[in-house]
């Protein structure tokens, strides 16, 4: 006797399962505003300083990615530069190392991200822009970019202000600054025939967000190492402030260059081990691969460099804090005299 199978395709919201829609779903609801009443909160929340619009077109911005309870005034102030609607986001690879990731972009595969608002969609570019990379330049890691917090805190601030935004995540791991330039070069090359075909405009319909916290600083609960090379009293934590200004100063204030962004890189990355911090920002990797990407893309399309304008300098000790308690939202880490973090906002023209 012959046996004969049936299969059966069951519709799952008007497609197949075959070709379900991939969304990367939130990592932290403890930091940041998963709900659309939450976010809703902590905007009326800000100060009305912090709340007023940016008349200014930014073509990229330096933004913080901590809590909101300590930096939600910050991310409202920074990005309320941002006028396009397609972003290109760069983040940091804080786990880089459990999947031993270096040396390339990152890349998801996810089709949308959840948002407060609803889902963000992730832009036709990025499968656009990886089809014309060269195959070492990146990797695709959705674990990787699942579980990253440092693009997932800026979303929500992105979508409140433009619920049309759409997004091209990427991370940026291990690199040493030598290929950061030639990635960053080679995406800002690809970048600027897509805007040239789709007749988009630099700052006005796409532009880059970089995704970074600046020092962080103290001698308890960073996992057993002490973070704090001037001390934890009043004096020292102020003297680690003023390196942080200094930083920003010398190498990301004014007129970019590669030699500029480089100084940045000199100051954070220990110059005979490019995996090892030297003074503990975050986005040692984000910070230099954005701005190479962001300037690279003015100099082809508009034949100079971009120029950076300090926003705000803040930190989880110095500035006062939004109350996120009764919103069931709260901080992931600490902020006091032994433990802090501190937070840029430059906008870039």
């Amino acid at each position: 006797m012959k046996k004969y199978i049936l299969i059966f395709l069951i519709p799952f919201m008007g497609k197949s399962l075959l070709s379900q829609e991939k969304v990367r779903h939130f990592h932290d609801s403890i930091g940041f505003a998963k709900h659309d009443w939450q976010m809703d909160s902590i905007f009326a929340r800000i100060d009305s300083i912090d709340k007023i619009e940016n008349e200014r077109i930014s073509k990229a911005v330096i933004n913080p990615h901590d809590d909101y309870k300590y930096a939600g005034g910050l991310y409202a102030k920074t990005l309320s530069g941002i006028k396009a609607d397609k972003i290109i986001l760069v983040g940091v690879a804080h786990r880089a190392r459990n999947f031993e990731l270096a040396d390339k972009i990152i890349f998801g595969s996810f089709d949308s991200w959840e948002g407060p608002y609803g889902k963000l969609k992730v832009s036709a570019l990025r499968n656009e822009i990886i089809s014309k990379l060269k195959k070492e330049s990146y990797v695709v890691h959705d674990s990787m970019m699942q579980l990253e917090h440092s693009l997932e805190a800026i979303l929500p601030f992105l979508q409140h202000q433009n619920p049309e935004t759409e997004i091209v995540p990427l991370l940026i791991p291990y690199m040493k600054f030598e290929d950061m330039k030639a990635l960053a070069a080679e995406l800002a090359e690809e970048f600027s025939e897509i805007i040239k075909e789709q007749h988009l405009k630099y700052g006005e319909d796409i532009a880059v967000v970089i995704s970074n916290d600046a020092i962080h600083y103290g001698s308890e609960d960073w996992g057993g190492s002490n973070l704090a090379p001037f001390g934890t009293d009043s004096i020292g934590n102020e003297k680690a402030h003023q390196k942080d200004l200094q930083i920003i100063d010398e190498s990301l204030r004014g007129k970019l260059s590669n030699d500029k962004i480089k100084i940045f890189n000199e100051y954070t990355v220990e110059a005979d081990d490019y995996k090892a911090y030297k003074w503990t920002w975050c986005g040692r990797y984000s910070v230099p691969f954005g701005l190479l990407l962001a300037n690279d893309l003015n100099k082809i399309l508009n034949g100079k460099d971009l120029t950076g304008e300090f926003i705000d300098y803040r930190s989880s000790i110095k500035n006062k804090h939004i109350q996120v308690e009764d919103l069931g939202m709260g901080v992931t880490a600490p902020a006091k005299q032994t433990h802090w973090v501190a937070y840029l906002g430059m906008g870039y023209q």
